[in-house]
């Protein structure tokens, strides 16, 4: 062992080892290369002292420091060029350093110049989110807006229509789930645009044949929605603008509102009354009159619309019940009397429902016809070489007259025990005639038949089936549905027509200059349009406004003020807070699936307007922004009751801002809905019903948050009432000790709270208007009547503020300086109650006392909210507070054997039973009943469950009932993990809600009362 093998600490470092000559020649190369380098450098100064001054000294230093930097940099120059010069072998074999190496080819290689390339760090991106995320297309409705269809007529002759008012009629299309809306209006459709869906579609009959054999080109041309055709249900409002002739050819302008018919989405359809000066009230031929279409009637009356009836389904009759003539002319017959039933407990003054007058019509859309007397008059007129009067005609082919055929006239007397009717005898027997012909007979046959009746159809046509061949048979025997028209002309009002009506019930003032200006429906007059909805773009990213242009004209790029729901002082400066100046981006004639841009609309016409919804929350009034414009607004929609609420939160904490984006687009575009935050801190969403909240849902998941989120299990809202008048007066002191004020809690009156809802009670009216009403209505005395101050919450609220006091007892010029500080109080305690922090209803509190300071200073808002708020959680509590409940109405079809299911079902829900019938001219029951709407979420799918699928049911909220039991007996013991039930309900309610938004579960009057003598009157009472 050698000792040079080893270093001086013994540590083994091996034998010396000889460079390879390789390397001793290549630093030899680059020795030899930096010392000609250094020489030429040398020499070129050398030459250039020679040639010009000699450089200063500091400048041959930098030089000198800088020569051997620019001499490896030509070096490795130089060895690049002398590797690349060299041949494939002897690269090979050439030793290249670790920089100038290439081991993975540049991305600017692989894909090319134009690629960016991102270098980042590791988990700069989560691992469910791609490196390159793909192109999104968000498209959440059917076909393109911008692609015009063909159509019968041009659209330019359609906006000139729409210049003309007398020449448009702005209609709702109403009624009940699946009673045929949406098929009336296809009609129409299909009558005036090229729609090959329609033509190659089979019709169905039923909603429960199309979802046994569902064809994905039978939805309605106003199912614009993709989750519309998902669901198979209309879900929104759908406005659609046509051009129709009568039976005289001549054109008019028709601007049709398909409405939804499921119970849940009655908020659109106040929306489409909105925009409508009459009501197409669509009825099926079986089921008759429902409770949607019941709800539908009363919204048309309260808003005095005109109502004409068009007879839906009517080939049910023939094709599924299989009903002999005389038996359907019965149960049309006694369709229309429960309709002018229906129509008559709301307005007795409304004309009466009959087809001798024109104003009901038959229809089958599903297989393209629709005819009312006069039109099938016409027919036989024809025929006849026009030998009789068509209208003469049209008059006797309803009721109790009879065609003789031995004396070839009509009768009021049945000449024979079995004499026909002239309406089976010359409407329905040939109807028959025609459905059993088609399906019947061959192609040989059939075709000398039909046409014998005028029906001349392609060889073709006949290879189709019954169904198809049905349609196009009808469809060419009866025509464009002119007669449909010809009613909605006649019977219904034209815009300027109905202008003083519609003034009456959207303006608060009769004689205000709102009123004036909508009464004159002038193109020229200052501009009003009544926002009805806010309607999402394709992408779900933007809104328009959907509205009618009531006064004046609306064009692009104008200039606007958009005045809020809560904007009604015509008075207020122009800087109000609910009134934003605003630029309309563009005008739109709405028309379902596609949009028709136009310069700008006039007075009478529906309008979709861009660029004024950044200020609207859900309706609004848009009026002119120049000078002498109106300032005022149109009242607000009377919407149903959201009672279900959901709290929801984003599944990422971090998503919370895009949760709140979404949350506004869900105010936005459902009418109903209701979005807050509690004190705890979640988000609530409020509904009307199940399937209002699972859209909801939806549209925040995939529409407008796009977010994953987390849903609470759904509660209902409750209120807080008493049921006693207080049994001692109650007072609260101001913080300063400065105020007091007196006053005790009573019931209102079931009447006065029914007639605040119904809108019957306008709380802009005067202390005299108010005051003369409840004295003619309700038998108040006068001086009690002019003392209300305020109902609330809000502005339409149940909950009545009235000052009782005396002069001789209370300064009442003091009293009133502080009068909108007791208000707010008020509104705030009526807003949140005591009970469970819900709002109160059917309250009303009586001001008897009020010590208020001297010093204006010392009684200001700071020291009477608190008071005021006080003393009513005072009287509230001591008037037996109990807690209300909503109660939904049931309507249920099922068969004859599912009657005592339905029972049971109900039975389990706290539900009960309310009438119980067969429907006339079917095999079904119709049961109404009630059922409490916190028992009412999954009822609809444990009654199918439990009749097997043949149970059909609709639930709506109708009432608030008081819960059982009373919430303050400490008294009822509640054991956990177990349902209260009977008396302890209310209590158990009442705890729950407290716990959930975060409460305490101690609720005591001694929490609001400082006076220690008052305490313990009032614990003696307990």
């Amino acid at each position: 062992m050698e000792d040079s093998h080893y270093d001086e600490f013994g540590n083994y470092i091996g034998p010396e080892l000889d460079s390879s000559s390789s390397e001793d020649e290549q630093e030899e190369e680059e020795q030899e290369t930096v010392r000609a380098q250094q020489q030429q450098q040398q020499q070129q100064r050398q030459r250039q002292q020679h040639g010009s001054a000699s450089p200063s000294d500091a400048e041959d230093d930098n030089a000198d420091e800088e020569s051997p930097d620019k001499a490896q940099n030509l070096m490795a120059m130089m060895r690049r060029v002398d590797i690349a010069q060299q041949s494939p072998q002897t690269q090979q074999s050439q030793i290249v350093l670790h920089e100038d190496k290439t081991y993975y080819p540049s991305a600017e290689q692989v894909f090319g110049a134009d690629v960016e390339v991102l270098v980042q760090e590791e988990d700069a991106q989560a691992l469910d989110e791609p490196i390159v995320a793909p192109i999104k297309t968000r498209k959440f409705t059917v076909g393109d807006a911008d692609d015009l269809p063909s159509t019968t007529y041009a659209k330019e002759f359609l906006v000139d229509l729409l210049g003309h008012p007398q020449f448009v009629r702005n209609l709702a299309v109403v009624g009940h789930l699946h009673h045929g809306k949406t098929a009336l209006v296809d009609l129409l459709v299909a009558a005036t645009h090229e729609w090959s869906e329609w033509d190659a579609a089979t019709p169905v009959g039923t909603p429960v044949a199309k979802m046994a054999r569902p064809n994905q080109r039978a939805f309605g041309f106003t199912d614009a929605l993709q989750l519309e055709r998902q669901r198979g249900v209309s879900l929104k409002t759908t406005a659609m603008s046509l051009v129709a002739q009568d039976s005289r050819e001549k054109s008019w302008a028709l601007n049709l509102a398909d409405t939804p018919g499921h119970a849940d989405f009655f908020d659109e359809v106040e929306a489409g009354l909105r925009l409508a000066d009459g009501v197409i009230l669509a009825v099926d031929a079986v089921e008759g009159v429902m409770s949607g279409t019941r709800r539908a009637i009363a919204s048309a009356l309260r808003e005095n619309l005109r109502i004409t009836l068009v007879i839906t389904k009517v080939d049910r009759l023939i094709l599924e019940l299989r009903l002999p003539p005389t038996d359907a002319y019965h149960k049309l017959r006694l369709t229309i009397e429960e309709v002018n039933q229906a129509v008559n407990a709301h307005h007795t003054a409304h004309p009466r429902l009959s087809p001798e007058r024109g104003n009901v019509c038959f229809a089958s859309p599903a297989y393209g016809f629709c005819f009312t007397l006069d039109a099938f008059a016409r027919q036989y007129a024809r025929r006849w070489h026009n030998e009789i009067d068509p209208r003469d005609l049209a008059k006797r082919l309803w009721g109790d007259v009879y065609y003789s055929t031995e004396r070839r006239m009509f009768v009021r007397i049945r000449a024979y025990p079995r004499a026909a009717r002239s309406f089976v005898h010359f409407v329905l027997e040939p109807l028959y005639k025609m459905f059993a012909l088609v399906a019947g007979e061959d192609a040989p046959r059939l075709r000398p038949a039909l046409e014998s009746l005028g029906v001349r159809l392609p060889a073709r046509d006949y290879e189709l089936n019954a169904r198809m061949l049905l349609r196009r048979a009808l469809g060419q025997f009866f025509g464009p549905p002119a007669g449909l028209v010809d009613m909605c002309v006649q019977q219904l009002p034209a815009p300027v027509d109905n202008a003083a009506a519609t003034a009456a019930r959207l303006s608060a003032d009769a004689k205000g200059a709102l009123a004036q200006a909508i009464a004159a429906c002038d193109a020229s007059g200052p501009l009003v349009v009544a926002v009805a909805k806010q309607v999402a773009a394709a992408d779900g990213q933007s809104f328009y406004v959907l509205g009618r242009v009531l006064s004046g004209s609306v064009a692009a790029g104008m200039g606007v003020r958009v005045l809020g729901e809560s904007f009604a002082d015509a008075d207020a400066d122009a800087d109000d807070e609910d009134a934003v100046p605003a630029t309309v981006t563009g005008v739109w004639l709405a028309c379902a699936r596609y949009r028709v841009s136009v310069s700008g609309l006039a007075a009478g016409a529906w309008v979709m307007l861009g660029g004024v919804d950044a200020s609207i929350a859900k309706t609004a009034t848009i009026v002119g922004a120049g000078e002498g414009a109106v300032r005022a607004a149109v009242r607000s929609l009377q919407l149903p009751t959201a009672v279900v609420r959901v709290a929801v939160e984003p599944a990422v904490p971090s998503e919370l801002p895009r949760l709140l984006h979404g949350l506004r687009g869900i105010s936005k575009t459902y009418p109903a809905s209701q979005t807050r935050v509690e004190e705890s801190g979640e988000h609530v969403v409020l509904g009307t019903g199940e399937l209002y909240l699972d859209s909801i849902l939806h549209d925040l998941r995939r529409v407008f948050a796009e977010i994953e989120i987390r849903v609470a299990d759904p509660v209902v809202s409750f209120r807080e009432c008493v049921s006693e008048t207080s049994s001692v007066r109650v007072f609260a002191d101001s913080p300063n000790r400065k105020n007091r004020i007196t006053l005790i809690a009573e019931p209102l009156e079931p009447a006065v709270v029914g007639d605040i809802e119904q809108g019957a009670v306008d709380p802009q009216w005067s202390s005299r208007q108010t005051a003369q009403y409840f004295e003619a209505t309700h038998g108040w005395d006068i001086l009690a009547a002019r003392s209300i101050w305020a109902f609330g919450p809000g502005h339409l609220g149940t909950n009545m503020l009235s000052d009782d006091t005396l002069p001789a007892d209370t300064d009442k010029a003091r009293l009133r300086s502080v009068r909108d500080a007791v208000r707010q109080g008020f509104q705030w305690a009526a807003r949140e109650g005591p009970l469970c922090d819900e709002p109160m209803r059917a309250t009303r509190f009586r001001i008897l006392d009020a010590t208020l300071a001297d010093s204006v200073v010392h009684r200001g808002a700071g020291q009477i909210v608190p008071a005021a708020r006080r003393v009513c959680y005072a009287g509230f509590l001591t008037a037996e507070p109990r807690l209300m409940e909503p109660v939904n109405s049931v309507e249920i079809q099922a068969p004859a054997d599912c009657v005592a299911a339905v029972y049971t079902v109900l039975a389990r829900r706290r539900g009960h039973v309310t009438q119980d019938a067969p429907r006339a001219g079917s095999l079904m029951y119709n049961i109404s009943a009630l059922i409490p709407t916190i028992d009412a979420s999954g009822f609809e799918t444990d009654l199918r469950v439990y009749t097997q699928g043949r149970a059909f049911v609709q639930h709506y909220f109708d009432r608030w009932q008081p819960v059982p039991g009373n919430p303050l007996d400490k008294d009822v013991v509640l054991t956990p993990l177990e349902p209260a039930t009977g008396v302890g309900l209310a209590r158990d309610f009442m705890l729950k809600t407290r716990r959930r938004k975060g409460l305490g579960d101690d609720v005591s009057v001694e929490k609001f009362i400082d006076d220690p003598a008052l305490r313990d009157i009032i614990r003696s009472f307990e």
